[in-house]
């Protein structure tokens, strides 16, 4: 059961990289339940890149919940986090959104992740989990947010700008590309031995 779950998740990952050659604009959008949700977006460079954004724009002057938002390699290591920067995309940015702009970043797999004011990262690594993990969940329409107020919007919205493969939103710790490589080489052994 377990190496059927792995060979998924490798071929997913597998489509994912090869899905696209260029740097290009992806956006997600949704909605989360509960004031301790944490929506996480995963993007790849194929090459070392120069001016990549990745920003929220959904806070909408009060309309929705204010965002904390959090930049991690894939293997769960924390690079930055961002509570408020609302000049990534001032066109459609307001004060309470967030995100970052990088003057150049490495080839690799990274992870955005969103999260709702105050619930910031509790470590340098995604185990180390954020600082609401173990609260019992408050639906977001209930919950008065600190430094905003009750009945905020459960509307979230993310862009990356300048990366070559995008996949999300996930709201669990993802997968990190090692985990799935290593499951891409286990389905390829399984599949070795069969024919042989």
């Amino acid at each position: 059961m377990k190496i059927k779950k792995i060979c998924k998740l490798a071929v997913a990952a597998s489509v994912l990289a090869a899905g696209s050659a260029h740097a290009a604009l992806f956006n997600f959008t949704g909605n989360i339940q509960n004031h301790n949700d944490v929506v996480f977006i995963n993007f790849s460079l194929n090459a070392d890149a120069e001016n990549v954004r990745v920003w929220t724009d959904s806070f909408m002057s009060a309309t929705n919940f204010d965002p904390i938002t959090a930049l991690w390699r894939a293997d769960g290591s924390l690079i930055a986090q961002n509570d408020d920067n609302a000049t990534i995309n001032p066109a459609t940015q307001t004060w309470f959104d967030s995100g970052f702009s990088l003057a150049s970043l490495t080839a690799g797999d990274y992870i955005f992740s969103v999260a709702t004011y105050n619930n910031f990262a509790a470590g340098s690594t995604l185990s180390d989990g954020f600082s609401f993990d173990g609260q019992t969940p408050i639906a977001l329409a209930d919950w008065s947010q600190p430094a905003s107020h009750l009945g905020m919007g459960s509307y979230w919205s993310v862009w990356l700008d300048g990366v070559d493969s995008a996949g999300g939103p996930d709201t669990e710790v993802p997968v990190t590309a090692p985990l799935a490589l290593l499951g891409f080489a286990l389905a390829s052994l399984v599949a070795a031995r069969r024919r042989g």
